[in-house]
């Protein structure tokens, strides 16, 4: 049986480069900036046969008001609660700090076990606090250095104990773990939740999970790093990615938010449905319709979620916005789900995730190579193929290669030249006969023949050889003789 490490600390005493280290995986955004992680983030970690579960904090401050550092602080406070033993990590080259003597007797007093933990210990520089870490009270000092891998060692055997008894095999997380491609629905379903900054997307995953998990206020920005979080909704597993907002390139300028936006971006690289959450008090802007082209060249599936609607004032003239110009300005993609709703009461929704549920079974839809070509076949007989210097373009054969999106082959007699406003028109017919809305639609093209047709073929032991041309009569075309 697995157990539970959560890493508490100041910041920047290197809590999220542990995090990493042990994980395996570079997921937590690292900075010399203090206190970048905001959210708590867990992940599976191990150090050699030991597995657990680990949980990433924000850096630990003495903030008791309302204030953003206060939450913060907070959701710290939850997952020591949730922790089976917890890491105090102090930074030995800083030494110690009167802030890690004021959590250090905070801890004394919790239930939760502590192992104290010096990082930064590469070299000799970090001996002196080393050795004043003992006064912290909270016994002997572990020597790390998150940075370089040392140390981990003396960190197995001080977490041996509150490991089982039993050997327990790694645990895998939903990344890790190999599905069959048919197998989509038992795998957790892959939902980002993505926007500009500040339309409340924090605040519709604390409502759809029932508790404060992430981080939300007035504050634009708040969350930094993509929070994953395991859930499930009428039996069926989903995996909810919480992001950090996405602001037009030219307005980032920090680094920190160049970090946040690309950690945004693995997110809806790695999604199977992007819900991408509007302000309805300011309708489909010029960014949401850059968000919601990315996610379409990326393939996945879309859903578009209208937040604080209950503060919208002229609710229908809104809406007619939202999807006049969602059908004016991408085209490639109809059908695509539009979802109002006030994440702040919660009316309305709970229709977003049957929505989520739907365009989800039609991204993994597949269609009958029958169907298909008898589809085909009625297309370019009501509307043939044009010509391409001077020669017909001959479309033969068509088949689906894959689902995630739904992608198909068509076979032709050339490999290019077919006109974009062609495919467009194949497109939409796909969409109306199969109904694939709201999911992106890949045609390639190939050349080749039908497999499926009859080839005529010389009988058997006989080959097909070219006919001989005729011989010219030598005496053909002579003058006779007088």
């Amino acid at each position: 049986m697995s157990f539970t490490v959560a890493v508490i600390g100041r910041p920047n005493v290197g809590k999220s480069t542990l995090f990493n280290r042990l994980i395996g995986k570079r997921l937590a955004i690292v900075d010399d900036t203090p206190g970048v992680t905001r959210d708590r983030r867990e992940g599976a970690a191990c150090i050699a046969d030991l597995n657990f579960t680990l949980i990433d904090t924000a850096g630990l401050n003495d903030s008791g008001d309302e204030s953003l550092e206060a939450r913060m602080h907070g959701q710290s406070e939850r997952a020591i609660e949730d922790a089976d033993v917890a890491l105090f990590l102090i930074d030995a080259r800083a030494g110690v700090t009167p802030l890690d003597q004021h959590f250090s007797a905070w801890l004394r007093k919790h239930s939760t076990p502590t192992i104290l933990v010096a990082n930064k210990c590469e070299g000799g520089a970090g001996q002196g606090g080393l050795l004043d870490a003992y006064s912290l009270g909270l016994g002997e000092p572990l020597p790390v250095s998150a940075e370089h891998g040392e140390g981990l060692d003396g960190l197995y055997d001080a977490l041996l104990p509150f490991a089982s008894t039993e050997p327990a095999e790694a645990e895998k997380t939903d990344d890790e773990t190999e599905w069959a491609d048919d197998d989509w629905e038992s795998r957790p379903l892959q939902l980002a939740i993505v926007g500009r900054p500040n339309v409340g997307k924090s605040t519709i995953v604390n409502k759809l999970l029932g508790e404060d998990r992430v981080l939300t206020g007035p504050e634009a920005g708040i969350t930094r790093d993509s929070i994953s979080i395991s859930w499930t909704f009428k039996d069926r597993a989903i995996r909810l990615i919480d992001t950090a907002g996405m602001r037009r390139k030219a307005r980032v300028i920090k680094k920190l938010e160049g970090l946040s936006v690309g950690d945004t971006l693995n997110s809806i690289r790695f999604a199977e449905v992007v819900v991408l959450v509007l302000d309805g008090t300011l309708g489909l802007e010029k960014q949401d319709l850059s968000i919601a082209r990315l996610v379409i060249e990326e393939g996945r599936a879309l859903i578009i979620a209208v937040n604080k609607w209950d503060v919208t004032l002229d609710k229908k003239k809104a809406m007619g916005g939202i999807e006049d110009r969602l059908q004016t300005s991408m085209p490639q993609v109809r059908g695509v789900p539009v979802v109002p709703f006030s994440a702040l009461t919660g009316k309305g929704l709970e229709k977003l995730l049957p929505a989520v549920l739907k365009v989800h079974r039609i991204w993994n839809k597949r269609v009958e190579t029958g169907s298909i070509n008898r589809w085909l076949e009625g297309m370019t007989t009501s509307h043939p193929p044009p010509m391409v210097k001077g020669r017909r373009f001959k479309l033969r054969y068509m088949t689906q290669s894959k689902a995630r999106p739904p992608t198909f082959i068509l076979f032709s007699s050339r490999q290019d030249g077919l006109p974009e406003s062609y495919l467009r028109y194949l497109t939409g017919g796909l969409r109306e006969a199969f109904g694939l809305d709201a999911v992106p639609i890949r045609i390639h093209l190939r050349t080749g023949n039908n497999p499926y047709a009859e080839e005529k073929t010389a009988p058997k032991g006989k080959t097909r050889t070219k006919s001989k041309s005729k011989r010219k009569d030598p005496g053909r075309g002579k003058s006779k003789g007088k």
